[in-house]
């Protein structure tokens, strides 16, 4: 018989055996005895949550800044239209970040990824060049750039205080729960939440300048992008 079959044949016969498991040690016995029932994460109930929580936070914010004065005649199309894609930016890209796949315990954070850079690149192109104004009414800066600048700043504030929450909500409820590709689940939220900024400033801000449109309302989308990756990781990694 060969060194091989003896082998075989040692472990068939342990295999028939019926050998009692060695005892638990008194470290591991101990440690078990401290496991308590972990509630199971509710992706859907945490998306709906960020949601509500975030819409609101932003309705509260404008009726605070009031709706633009050319809200009103502006062509109705191009507002609803404008107006769901920035929601649609928010509730997407926030369903990457918070809700995983058929089949996976966490979100896609390639979708994610992905979701944030074509937001951000999306909404500076229609703002250059899908812009409309009410004359007399809507603002133009009319390539001034200290106008631009001054305009700027205010409208990139507010669209970042508005991004905040849904930043901060988002983080904490994906707390612990991803293990690779946070950065780019961070700039999913960050987009997320600076299109919510993008829409709040869409129904306030009667500036209707292409260039302001595009970098500076575009632009709340990019700088959340880029702040929810740097920041989200630090909290969020397990």
């Amino acid at each position: 018989m060969s060194g091989q079959d003896q082998i075989d044949a040692t472990l068939r016969a342990l295999g028939h055996n019926n050998l009692p498991p060695p005892p638990l040690s008194a470290e591991l016995e101990a440690e078990l005895a401290t496991i308590k029932p972990v509630k199971a994460r509710r992706p859907l109930l945490r998306f709906a949550l960020h949601c509500l929580v975030s819409i609101g936070y932003g309705a509260a914010i404008l009726w605070l800044l009031k709706l633009r004065p050319d809200l009103g005649r502006l062509p109705t199309v191009w507002i609803l239209v404008y107006c769901a894609a920035w929601l649609s930016g928010f509730l997407v890209l926030g369903w990457f970040a918070l809700v995983p796949g058929r089949g996976n315990v966490m979100p896609n954070w390639r979708y994610a990824g992905i979701g944030a850079v074509f937001t951000a690149g999306g909404f500076i192109v229609a703002g250059l060049i899908f812009d409309r104004n009410v004359p007399n009414v809507s603002h133009l800066c009319n390539a001034d750039a200290v106008e631009l600048v001054a305009h700027g700043t205010v409208c990139l504030k507010w669209g970042l205080i508005t991004a905040t929450v849904p930043v901060l909500v988002g983080m904490l409820l994906i707390r612990g729960s991803i293990p690779v590709g946070s950065r780019w689940v961070g700039a999913a939220l960050g987009a997320g939440g600076g299109s919510l900024g993008g829409l709040m400033l869409h129904l306030h801000c009667h500036n209707a300048d292409p260039l302001h449109m595009g970098f500076v309302h575009g632009g709340v989308v990019v700088v959340a992008a880029l702040l929810g990756a740097l920041i989200i990781p630090r909290f969020t990694d397990v």
